[in-house]
């Protein structure tokens, strides 16, 4: 019965569109208005049930008690016919007639009354004068004393006794009925009755199919039942639930009837009783409960059809209502989003005649002033971008420019400050010289970070990844940085580790350096502390520092360019570390990730892949050293269109013991020459009139048919000047040079071509 319903709500779902518009919305008002249909149907179901199953009950248990009552009625009355018609033979007394006289009254009363089988009368003393029988002959004086018996001391006492019932032949029951007369001297009357007739009122009462109704005695004994065997076998009632509580209430105990109990097959069954006055015994009729609520069964049953029809229709009703309300919100949900995704144009139709409908065209206005709005906005934006665009270009040529412009003088002054150094002879001199030489070291540093952004943002460098131990890079950090902690009174520890990694060792080198130079920067007191951890198949390099933090509202904005910390050190840096820092991450793909918590210090960890360990790695072997005095005597030209630059060159590199031609262009070098090859070409990359130093070394030693040693420098950043100058094979040094690096280019080029001439 149950599978058939959800079968028929599963096919009326399908069929009315349950699975097009099956959305939360819609699922919610079908289910609310089926479980308020399913409650108020439920409800009245089941009160319905109840009040039946209580009235069915209470009508049965009446029309049980009042067949009970009527059979008792009978058997009351049989007997009450027995005792008046046995009561004429006791009101003579013994000496008002002769027994002849007795002997036929009493045959006249056996033929009367069939019921009673046999009379014997009994004089005042006791002694049996007269037995008339239909089974046995009449015996008259037989003067047999039955004084002691129940059946005369009960009869004198009581004036009627109504004895226990027997059976004879083992088929028909029987009962003495004694009966007292009402002078002393009148005697007892004892009938013996035969009980056939009440058998035949039980067998006779119809309680339903399978009901039945019995009799029991005083002592709870079974005297009639339509199973006369169960009468036969002297069957004990008391031990049934009704007889107990029927024969409590008979004694006066105050007891409840019982209405539901066990017959004595063990059904359940529903049970009244009515009690036979004269004679002590208790009148059952009984009903199975299956039977007796088989109506009630069959009433539940239409209910339940009744119930999967209402539901069936709640349902459908659900479908139908809340499709009428869910598919306008679902057209304007559509398109709104269709709106939301761009398409204004998009127009919202719903017929509804309500607010539905209201909403819609609110819907319609605002994507009809969005399209105008957005039609003004598209034109806006590319007119902005295409001025951003063009403000970015003229930025980074500024910049460029600026840059180059910066670079020339700084060059020049740290030419000038390395030929001052030698003149200096006090040590006040000195001091002043090495102040000055600082500043410019400061500068260049900023200038070179300035050409590292311009590098990585015109995608220059290349990367060379190998397989390397951590510990050569963290050897590096230790001894670059120890002495710069010490300074500033930090504690610095680096922690050794044993991993290899997999990646480019000089720019993964100049990430943990920017890093580890940014916390000893900005850390006041505390330490610096750089390990490495193993994560699974990569290893984390993170540095900490216990600097005044980071806010969270600033995390991203520190990897910016030209971002510092308000508040923080402003001293020692444009702002670029990080920008470098993340850019380089970005080209060697390595997850950086910063935690910092304020007032404590900040941890940044980049994450590298961890590579096998091997048994050695080839460190790459540093220049051999060069003679100092390698560039002497050496014939040297210098291009540059600065005269700053040119004069602060030629005397440097006179101080070196070299000869010098200064030149602004490639012609007048060839002049300044002439006609004697040079040893060496250093060239500005940038030259007068558009000219390349490039183009420059290439005519000189077109000139002398010889491939001069030759290097550029430039303070030029813009990224195609970069390129160019790797793809043109030549060193490039970026001003500001530093007099070391100058003379350590100068030898290395000098030692490399007289190798070259002895080969």
């Amino acid at each position: 019965m149950t599978d058939r319903p959800n079968h028929l709500l599963a096919r009326l779902a399908q069929a009315s569109g349950w699975r097009q518009i099956n959305g939360p919305l819609f699922r919610k008002y079908v289910a609310l208005f089926l479980a308020v249909v399913s409650v108020v149907l439920l409800t009245n179901v089941l009160f319905e049930v109840a009040f039946a199953y209580q009235e069915q009950k209470a009508s049965l248990i009446r029309i049980q008690r009042e067949q009970a009552e009527a059979a008792a009625a009978k058997i009351e009355q049989f007997i009450k016919e027995i005792e008046s018609q046995v009561g004429w033979t006791t009101q003579l007394p013994w000496s008002a007639g002769t027994i002849d006289q007795r002997r036929f009254d009493g045959l006249r009363l056996l033929r009367q009354v069939p019921a009673i089988t046999e009379l014997a009368q009994l004089d005042s003393s006791g002694k049996e004068q007269l037995r008339v029988s239909r089974l046995a002959m009449d015996v008259v004086a037989s003067q047999a004393d039955l004084s002691k018996e129940p059946k005369f001391t009960e009869a004198v006492a009581k004036k009627v006794y109504y004895g226990p019932v027997y059976f004879r032949r083992e088929s028909e029951p029987y009962m003495t009925l004694a009966l007292a007369g009402t002078r002393r001297d009148a005697g007892v009357s004892v009938a013996e009755v035969n009980l056939k007739l009440i058998w035949d009122v039980v067998s006779q009462i119809k309680v339903g199919e399978r009901g039945q109704a019995y009799v029991i005695d005083a002592e709870g004994r079974l005297i009639a039942h339509p199973d006369i065997s169960l009468v036969l076998r002297n069957t004990d009632m008391t031990r049934l639930a009704q007889v107990a509580a029927a024969r409590a209430a008979g004694a006066g105990a105050p007891t409840e009837p019982v209405q539901v109990a066990k017959d004595v097959r063990g059904r359940e069954v529903l049970t009244a009783y009515a009690p036979v006055a004269p004679l002590g015994w208790l009148m059952f009729v009984e009903l199975p409960v299956e039977e007796a609520y088989a109506p009630l069964y069959d009433t539940i049953k239409r209910s339940g059809v009744l119930l999967v029809a209402g539901l069936a229709l709640a349902f459908l009703s659900g479908l139908f209502l809340a499709r009428r309300m869910v598919v306008p919100i679902q057209a304007m949900r559509a398109g709104a989003a269709r709106i939301g995704s761009g398409d204004l144009t998009q127009r919202i139709s719903i017929k509804t005649g309500d607010e539905l409908e209201a909403l819609a065209d609110q819907f319609n206005s605002m994507a009809a002033q969005l399209q105008d709005s957005y039609a003004g906005l598209e034109r806006k934006v590319e007119e902005r971008t295409h001025q951003l665009e063009l403000a970015n270009l003229a930025k980074s040529r500024f910049l460029a420019a600026a840059s180059h412009d910066l670079r020339q003088p700084l060059h020049a002054l740290g030419l000038f400050v390395a030929q001052l150094r030698g003149h200096m002879k006090s040590a006040e001199g000195g001091g002043l010289v090495e102040r000055i030489d600082a500043a410019v070291g400061a500068m260049n540093e900023l200038f070179n970070a300035l050409l590292d952004i311009s590098k990585l943002d015109a995608g220059v460098l290349s990367t060379t990844i190998i397989d390397f131990p951590i510990a050569r890079l963290l050897k590096r950090i230790e001894s670059t940085f120890t002495e710069a902690a010490r300074e500033k009174g930090l504690s610095f520890k680096l922690v050794p580790s044993s991993a290899w990694v997999r990646s480019d060792l000089i720019l993964l080198e100049r990430i943990v350096l920017n890093l580890v130079s940014n916390a000893v920067r900005y850390t006041a007191s505390g330490g610096v502390l750089v390990g490495c951890r193993r994560r699974g198949d990569t290893v984390r390099i993170e540095v900490w520092d216990s600097g005044p933090g980071i806010p969270e509202d600033q995390r991203r904005n520190i990897f910016g360019e030209f971002y510092r910390l308000a508040g923080g050190n402003t001293h020692g840096g444009l702002g670029l570390g990080l920008a470098i820092v993340d850019r380089l991450c970005g080209l060697l793909d390595h997850p950086i990730e910063l935690t910092s918590t304020l007032g404590k210090g900040s941890r940044f960890a980049v994450t590298v892949p961890a590579a096998a360990a091997q048994a050695k790695f080839a460190e790459p072997q540093p220049a051999l050293p060069v003679a100092a005095d390698v560039s002497r005597g050496k014939l040297v030209v210098v291009i540059d269109d600065d005269a700053l630059v040119l004069d602060g060159m030629g005397g440097l590199l006179r101080n070196w013991g070299c000869r010098v031609v200064t030149a602004a262009t490639a012609d007048a070098a060839l002049a300044g020459l002439g006609g004697e090859a040079p040893d060496l070409v250093i060239s500005d990359y940038r030259l007068a009139n558009g000219q390349s130093g490039i183009a420059a070394i290439a005519e000189l030693r077109q000139q002398f048919g010889a491939p001069i040693p030759a290097f550029l420098m430039s303070g030029d950043t813009a990224p195609e000047r970069l390129r160019e100058a790797r793809e043109s094979g030549h060193h490039l040094l970026h001003k500001p040079v530093r007099p070391m690096a100058l003379r350590a280019m100068v030898n290395q080029l000098m030692k490399a071509r007289d190798v070259a001439g002895a080969a």
